[in-house]
């Protein structure tokens, strides 16, 4: 899959060891998702598997990923069941920058919202 070699290549150039690191962990969940697809006997067996491999801490918020999640393992199930070549090459990248940018708005929503203060 062409979106690994991608990533990886930018762990190669990431000067941010945190990115450097939030890179590797995408890396292992693409890796696992075509592990995942390969093995699967079909496509709901597939996405109850796929939802399920840290996309969230502790896969707690995985939910509130919804279509863009979906849309990933859909591509990435018709990749890797025999759907491979550069059309499939491209929706998985375009859904996974979309997947990537509902996970980077949920992870800004949280840190952004005001801790309440300890009453007094």
């Amino acid at each position: 899959m062409r979106l690994i070699e991608e990533l990886q290549q930018s762990v190669r150039e990431e000067q941010s060891l945190f990115r450097a690191q939030l890179l590797r962990e995408d890396i292992d969940r693409l890796t696992k998702l075509g592990d995942l697809a390969r093995s699967a006997g079909d496509l709901d067996t597939f996405k109850k598997a796929g939802r399920r491999i840290g996309w969230t801490q502790g896969d707690a918020r995985t939910g509130e990923l919804g279509e863009a999640l979906d849309a990933l393992l859909d591509a990435v199930f018709d990749y890797e069941t025999g759907g491979a070549g550069s059309e499939q090459e491209a929706r998985i990248r375009d859904t996974w920058l979309a997947l990537h940018r509902v996970r980077m708005e949920r992870l800004v929503g949280c840190l952004s919202t005001p801790v309440p203060k300890p009453v007094e």
